[in-house]
Order: C-alpha cells, then structure tokens, then sequence
C-alpha cells in the first residue's frame, strides 16, 4: 500500500513558478507509476502529467507541456511537479496519485485516473493574473 501526501501549493503571480513535491511511504513507491491531477472550482477533475517507475518515460497534458515537468527521487520516495510560466487557468487543487506497484508504463492509460490505486489530500495552486 502507497500513502501519498502533497505540498508545495501557495499563491503566485502570472509567469511565476512553484513546485509541487508529492512524498510517498510504502514499498510499492519505486515500481508505482505516478501521476498528478488538478481539478479547478466547478470543473472536472484532469490529467495533468504521469511518469513511469523508472521516470524514463513521462506524460503531459497539452495545456502544460513545455511548461510543467514531473521528475521523480525513488530514492527519497518523492514525485515532483515544477510548474513554470504559471497561468490563471492553473489555479486548481492539485492531486497526487499513486498507481498500483509493478504495474509497467506501457499497457495502461495513465491520463485516466481510475489506473491509479492511492490518491493524496491535494495542495492549492492560486495563479493570480
């Protein structure tokens, strides 16, 4: 089992950067497959990026591609989103999820959350224009 807790949320300008930081506990964490989601006020929840166990291969949404990049330490059990060139259309809660362990990037469709198994608490991400 794979607890995930998410911070690094506050409260930026237009153009500014924060970055998330997603750490996990459990075994599972280095052969879990990681993604992040956001949901703003009165909108669906969606995919934002995902990477593999290995962080060889990643994924991204195309409103944050060459904006946002998610990394990953195996070593320290955390996942990392830096978000750049923040946006107003950014504010949203962002969430942290974990997919089950041993499961391999491909064959799965790591954009939808039900292929993840362990969701966080979500951090508050405020970009104001």
């Amino acid at each position: 089992q794979v607890q995930v807790v998410e911070s690094g949320g506050g409260l930026v300008q237009a153009g500014g950067s924060l970055r998330l930081s997603c750490a996990a506990s459990g075994r599972a964490f280095s052969s879990s497959c990681m993604g992040w989601f956001r949901q703003a006020p009165g909108k669906d929840r969606e995919f934002v990026s995902a990477i593999s166990w290995s962080g060889a291969n990643t994924d991204y949404a195309d409103s944050v591609k060459g904006r946002f990049t998610i990394s990953r330490d195996n070593a320290k059990n955390t996942v990392y989103l830096q978000m750049n060139s923040l946006e107003a259309d950014d504010t949203a809660v962002y969430y942290c999820a974990a997919g089950p362990g041993g499961r391999t990037w491909t064959g799965y469709n790591w954009r939808l959350g039900d292929e993840y198994a362990y969701w966080g608490q979500g951090t508050q991400v405020t970009v104001s224009s």
